[in-house]
């Protein structure tokens, strides 16, 4: 199977798992769902093309459903591993400084998402890179309820995991999705990203709303209006 490579080759799903083999891809999914330095890896469309690849048979031969368990294993073990570092990391986390594998921006996008969506954002969260990898960490840090965390972290790790592995799994057995594996590759990365985005939308709206509010004499005047009233 040749797909197309979405930068370095490393990086490619289809040359991963070529090289690497299931070991490769639990290692990544792993790393991806808690460690800091795994931000930057292809999970949802590696994920894809794991599922594409057993039913294809030609790389992997493992059973489906095995393949399924241990990348759900492997998921959420990530997100306990990071949970943990957040607890001993603490506040300091804020305060670390940017290298080229830490942005303090990842970091506070992590905490914006996890304060706006709850304890729901551990599962919404793992459909969102980057923001996926830093949540757990966040949820550590903010001392979040083992408990929930733990249940909300084995439904993320099954939706996104398995679901995602699944996907291409039955989708990899249509032959218009066999023979056009390089546009479905584009697709779920662009995919992947349409949260960002709507999120960064969303954002930019509020503060242009909030920024003509402040700028709009009659809207303070009125403010001052009611507030004299009280």
């Amino acid at each position: 199977m040749t797909t197309l490579a979405l930068g370095p080759s490393w990086m490619d799903p289809d040359y991963l798992i070529q090289t690497f083999g299931l070991i490769g891809i639990l290692v990544i999914v792993f790393a991806e769902s808690g460690l800091l330095i795994g931000f930057f890896l292809p999970g949802d469309s590696l994920l894809f093309t794991t599922g594409l690849l057993v039913a294809d048979g030609e790389y992997l031969h493992t059973p489906l459903a095995l393949v399924c368990l241990l990348v759900w294993l492997a998921a959420v073990a990530g997100d306990q591993v990071g949970f943990l570092f957040g607890r001993k990391v603490g506040p300091s986390l804020f305060n670390r400084p940017d290298s080229k594998l830490f942005k303090q921006e990842n970091v506070e996008k992590a905490h914006e998402f996890f304060e706006k969506h709850g304890p729901k954002s551990i599962v919404l969260a793992r459909f969102v890179p980057i923001v996926r990898t830093f949540t757990p960490i966040i949820a550590g840090v903010s001392r979040m309820n083992y408990r929930i965390f733990f249940t909300y972290n084995l439904i993320g790790g099954l939706l996104w995991g398995v679901g995602v592995t699944l996907l291409g799994y039955f989708l990899g057995q249509i032959e218009f999705v066999h023979k056009n594996i390089e546009a479905m590759l584009v697709l779920i990365v662009l995919l992947s990203v349409v949260p960002i985005g709507i999120e960064y939308l969303r954002s930019r709206k509020k503060s242009s709303a909030s920024g003509a509010a402040s700028d709009d004499p009659a809207a303070q005047a009125g403010g001052r209006g009611r507030h004299a009233k009280r």
